[in-house]
């Protein structure tokens, strides 16, 4: 009994003042706390430039003996030449991997290891990124080392072909999982197999990639004018600010690459879509079309509706119906894209045993359906607002995630005063907007389901269920023949 008693009090003395002068109340449900107050931090007080212009998010952070330093870089592969898809991506890669002019890859391997650092290199589809990881009192060393992966990359032909084979075993087992074919196809369906972001990579492209093309690309697009950086870490501002300046003074600037990046032509086609792999249990199913950029100024409430429709988990509708009611799926959910350069996708998803799979189907587009048609409750608006509201302060959790976001804010163009504005805009939108633009948004005749798995047994179906692809609205449904692994052709 004392070791109980001598328990409660030690709890009772952890617990927030507030709570413990509260009287008891008979459920957790019933508890008050104070109101959450959070200001989000100004971005131009961690904001600077270098003497060569090169812009600086930079902030301090004592809490650990680190420093963490990011490179952002224009450039990507959108303006890859298709006949070699790939060399943006291998370009990364072989930056960090490839040694430098300075250290061979074994040399440079082992300097980074000895320094217990990280040095990463990559380049997505419009933008690249480097990052240093190192211990502060490392700083100086480590630095030296990462400028020399940035600017001096020796692309070393071994490692290039090690590369390479490695890539070619990658792509020989790219049919394997359901969830990679559903990826490429839905690509190919929303954008066409034309535009930078659906091509990939085949062993036709891969084996077209020299090492000249990885340097001729890196000149193009890695140097000062065409970068900026997010530092943050265990460090004085104005020390790292000096480092900062000696490490990149003698790096001739060059211009920013400032060419648009291409907008797909494609238009999705309405339709049901599948691709048989019979060697699977259960199947995959995405259903969507085309979804916003990021200058409609409709985002914030369809990030509302979004998260009631599918977007939050447990609490949205299609995971409570398909998931929780229904047992059909592990994980089900949707997602609302919003693009900077283009229009993201809108994609409803699950993946259910295949003779569910159009039971699963139709509950999704029987929602949709229904957000449209139907103001959603009081209880789910607070629920999904309240959410987003608490979880914004998480998103300035950290000194590197602060100057992370900032630059990368400004790096797309992107307005840093949204931030200072978002939670009145949050609690400002009703159910009402959550209808006006659900019914504006989400088009069930524009509609595109994918469905990858077994399809003997996904049309077959499951007699206790009363619903059938080939009768899902007004959609056409077209089989997709499951491309060869290596060269994406078509059989």
């Amino acid at each position: 009994m004392k070791t109980i008693l001598t328990l409660s009090m030690a709890i009772m003395l952890l617990l927030p003042s507030g709570l413990v002068s509260q009287d008891i109340v008979d459920h957790p449900d019933k508890l008050t706390f104070p109101e959450l107050v959070f200001d989000p931090p100004i971005p131009a007080d961690y904001r600077t430039t270098l003497s060569n212009g090169m812009v600086v998010y930079i902030a301090e952070d004592r809490e650990l003996p680190l420093i963490n330093v990011s490179v952002l870089i224009r450039g990507g592969a959108a303006w890859e030449p298709v006949e070699k898809t790939g060399l943006a991506s291998l370009t990364g890669t072989l930056m960090r991997e490839g040694g430098t002019l300075n250290r061979p890859p074994d040399d440079l391997d082992d300097e980074i290891d000895f320094l217990a650092a990280n040095i990463s290199t990559s380049f997505g589809n419009t933008s690249g990124g480097a990052n240093l990881n190192v211990l502060s009192y490392e700083i100086e060393n480590g630095l030296e080392l990462f400028i020399d992966v940035l600017r001096n990359p020796r692309f070393d032909e071994n490692r290039l072909r090690i590369h390479r084979e490695r890539i070619r075993q990658n792509l020989a087992r790219r049919n394997d999982r359901t969830g990679d074919i559903e990826s490429r196809e839905w690509r190919y369906l929303m954008y066409g197999e034309n535009h930078f972001s659906a091509r990939d990579i085949t062993v036709g492209t891969l084996e077209k990639i020299t090492r000249d093309d990885l340097v001729n690309f890196h000149e193009q697009f890695v140097h000062p004018g065409n970068m900026m950086l997010a530092v943050a870490g265990d460090f004085d501002r104005e020390e790292m600010l000096e480092r900062l300046e000696q490490a990149f003074k003698d790096w001739e600037p060059g211009e920013p690459w400032n060419e648009p990046v291409p907008e797909p032509s494609h238009t999705p086609v309405a339709g049901v879509y599948m691709v048989d792999k019979p060697d699977v249990n259960q199947g995959r199913v995405s259903i969507g079309h085309l979804g916003i950029t990021y200058d409609n100024p409709d985002r914030f409430a369809v990030q509302v509706m979004n998260g009631i429709l599918g977007g939050s988990g447990f609490t949205s509708r299609i995971m409570s119906r398909v998931r929780s009611d229904e047992g059909l799926a592990y994980s089900a959910g949707s997602a609302f894209g919003v693009g900077t350069h283009y229009p993201a996708t809108f994609r409803a998803y699950f993946q259910s045993r295949s003779e569910a799979c159009a039971y699963a189907a139709q509950i999704i587009m029987d929602e949709i359906e229904r957000i449209r048609n139907e103001e959603v409750t009081e209880e789910e608006l607070y629920t999904q607002t309240n959410y987003m509201l608490e979880a914004f302060p998480r998103q300035f959790a950290s000194a590197s995630q602060i100057v992370s976001l900032y630059a990368r804010d400004e790096f797309e163009g992107r307005d840093q005063d949204r931030w200072l504005t978002y939670r009145d805009t949050i609690r400002e939108i009703t159910a009402g907007d959550v209808r006006r633009v659900a019914e504006k948004y989400l088009h069930p005749g524009k509609l595109v389901v994918l469905v990858v798995g077994n399809l003997d047994d996904i049309l077959q179906g499951d007699p206790r269920y009363d619903a059938s692809f080939e009768e899902m609205g007004e959609l056409s449904v077209k089989r997709l023949p499951l491309r060869d692994p290596l060269t994406l052709r078509v059989e």
